[in-house]
């Protein structure tokens, strides 16, 4: 009896079975892989663009940019500007200004508010996109008037990026002429 419970237990511990007649038995539904192979295969959704934070946060950058890349083309905003925050520093990828200013831009055009506030700052800062210091402080007041709390607080400070990005400011952003 002992050894048929084990091979039960065995059995239904054991990753996906294939059975010609019913199909995948237990299958792997729950795991970064699975999520990863959905990826692959194109699908997209709420439940698995979300698992690109999960990714990312736990420093697997290169699996969250292929949940979120296919997110993004999806017309997800919040992928676009996570794929902007990867972009912009090294995440999974070289560091790519230009690409992060664009998923940002991506973001904004859709209606963002984040994505309004990210490229009203690659604006005001000439960061990846020639700079507008006009049209990046209207794309602010864009995101401060749909509610975004830190674009209200840009405006508060005369839209220095400094009063939301003190560090970042001082070494990344710095004109480099």
């Amino acid at each position: 009896m002992k050894q048929l419970l084990l091979a039960a237990a065995l059995l239904a511990a054991s990753p996906a079975l294939a059975d010609e007649e019913h199909g995948t038995l237990n299958p792997d539904e729950m795991t970064w892989q699975r999520f990863l192979d959905r990826a692959d295969e194109g699908e997209t959704g709420m439940v698995l663009c979300s698992m690109g934070y999960a990714l990312t946060k736990s420093g697997d950058h290169t699996s969250a940019r292929k949940l979120f890349e296919n997110c993004a083309a999806a017309g997800y905003t919040g992928a676009m500007t996570w794929m902007s925050q990867l972009d912009n520093n090294g995440l999974g990828a070289p560091e790519n200004p230009d690409a992060a200013a664009e998923w940002d831009r991506k973001a904004a055009e859709a209606g963002d508010p984040v994505g309004q506030f990210n490229y009203g700052l690659d604006l005001i800062r000439g960061h990846g996109v020639a700079r507008d210091e006009a049209r990046g402080r209207a794309l602010v007041d864009e995101a401060a008037e749909a509610g975004l709390k830190v674009a209200r607080q840009l405006q508060q400070g005369d839209y220095d990026p400094r009063t939301v990005t003190p560090d970042a400011d001082e070494w990344k952003y710095a004109p480099l002429f």
